[in-house]
C-alpha cells in the first residue's frame, strides 16, 4: 500500500530493480485514501492557490484500501488465507515470518502482534494489553506514569508489550473488518508541520506544527478479533524503526544500518565466523567503538536476503573462517569461494 505521493516511485523502483527477482503480477500495489489537513481552529489548509492540503489516512487506512480496490479478491482467488503486515520503517523486519505465522496457526488465532518489552516505564511506544476484555494498544500518552510504571513480582514492567506494528491476519478476519466493521474504526489526531500558501501566495514550509492530520491505526482493529496472540521477539533482533533524520540521536538512517550490521553480524558469528583488523587482530564478540569512530559500527557487513533469511545456511562458508570489513555475503561471494576454494571480500 501506497499514498498517491509514493505510488509512482515505488513502482519506478521497482522496475529498475526487476522487481527484485518476483513475477510482476504477483507483486500488486494500490493506493490509500487521502484525507483534507485542518489548522487547529478547523479551516481547511491550502497546499497551493487552487488546491487542498491533503494527507494519507494512516496505517489504518489499509481496510478501506483493500475494499475499494479489491484485494481481498485478488488474494482468495490466488488462494491466499494468512497476511502478515508490518509498517516499511522498520529496517530488521521479517517478512511473512514462518516463526510468527507458524505461532499464530498453533494458537488458531485469526489476529496477532509482534511486541518487544519496554525499555523502560516512559518509552514512548505504544503497549498491547486488554482493556474491558477486549486487545487493544494504547498509547503511551493515554497511559498515567503510576501505570506506566507499575511491575510485577519479577522486576519486570506489568505492561511491557511495546507494539512495533508487525501483525498477522487471515484473510476471513480482514473480511470481517473491512465488510462489516471498518466504519467503526475512529480517527486519530496528529499535530504536523503542514506546508501551505499564505493570503499572499507565498508557500510557507512551518519550522513547528501548525495542523492536524486525521489518521486511523491498522492495530485499532485488534478489538474485533476472538482469536488474538501476542508473539515477543527481541528487540536487538527485529526491531530498529527510521523515523528521523541523523541530526537527532535515535531512529535515524544510520541507527537502523548499524542495527543491521550488528545483526548480521551475529550471524556470521553463530556460524563460526569471525572478524578481524587490517592488521589481523581478532575483533571481539561484543566490539568496541573508538571515540574518534562513535558514528561507525565496528563491523561492516551485510548479508543478502537471497543467501540466508535469519542467519541459517551459512554454517559452510563462515565455519572457522576469518574476514575484513567490509564484507557482504552475498550468491555472488559463495560462487566466487566454491569456484576458488578461498574466501574473498567483497
Amino acid at each position: 500500500m501506497t499514498s498517491e505521493h509514493t505510488l509512482k516511485p515505488t513502482v519506478e523502483f521497482f522496475e529498475k530493480h526487476n522487481y527484485f527477482g518476483l513475477k510482476k503480477e504477483n507483486v500488486v500495489m494500490f493506493e490509500q485514501h487521502m484525507l483534507p489537513c485542518m489548522s487547529f481552529d478547523g479551516k481547511i489548509i491550502l497546499d497551493k492557490k487552487w488546491k487542498i492540503a491533503r494527507a494519507p489516512d494512516g496505517n489504518g487506512g489499509l481496510y478501506r484500501a483493500l475494499g475499494k480496490h479489491k484485494i481481498l479478491e485478488d488474494m482468495e482467488q490466488r488462494g491466499v488465507k494468512y497476511i502478515h503486515v508490518y509498517c516499511v520503517d522498520n529496517i530488521l523486519v521479517k517478512m511473512a515470518d514462518p516463526a510468527f505465522i507458524g505461532f499464530c496457526l498453533s494458537k488458531g488465532a485469526n489476529c496477532g502482534a509482534k511486541v518487544v518489552e519496554k525499555a523502560y516505564p516512559t518509552e514512548p511506544v505504544g503497549v498491547v494489553c486488554k482493556v474491558d476484555g477486549k486487545y487493544q494498544v494504547v498509547e503511551y500518552s493515554e497511559i498515567t506514569l503510576r501505570t506506566a510504571e507499575k511491575r510485577n513480582e519479577d522486576g519486570r514492567l506489568t505492561f511491557n508489550a511495546g507494539n512495533i506494528c508487525n501483525h498477522f491476519f487471515t484473510v476471513d478476519f480482514l473480511k470481517q473488518v473491512v465488510c462489516e466493521n471498518e466504519h467503526r474504526l475512529r480517527h486519530h489526531v496528529a499535530k504536523k508541520k503542514i506546508s501551505y500558501v499564505d493570503e499572499s501566495g507565498e508557500r510557507i514550509t512551518p519550522e513547528k506544527p501548525n495542523g492536524i492530520k486525521m489518521e486511523k491505526f491498522v492495530f485499532d482493529v485488534f478489538e474485533f478479533s476472538s482469536e488474538f496472540a501476542v508473539f515477543e521477539v527481541l528487540r536487538e533482533d527485529e526491531f530498529s524503526p527510521l523515523k528521523n533524520s541523523d541530526k537527532a540521536e535515535k531512529d535515524t538512517p544510520t541507527t537502523a544500518k548499524h542495527a543491521l550490521m550488528s545483526l548480521h553480524h551475529r550471524y556470521i558469528l553463530n556460524a563460526g565466523g569471525q572478524f578481524e583488523d587490517q592488521d589481523g587482530t581478532v575483533i571481539p564478540a561484543i566490539p568496541s567503538r573508538k571515540a574518534s569512530e562513535a558514528d561507525t559500527y565496528p563491523v561492516a557487513c551485510e548479508i543478502s536476503p537471497l543467501l540466508s533469511y535469519a542467519g541459517e545456511g551459512l554454517e559452510r562458508i563462515c565455519d572457522g573462517k576469518r574476514f575484513v570489513s567490509n564484507v557482504l555475503l552475498s550468491e555472488k561471494f559463495v560462487e566466487e569461494y566454491e569456484d576458488k576454494g578461498q574466501m574473498i571480500n567483497e
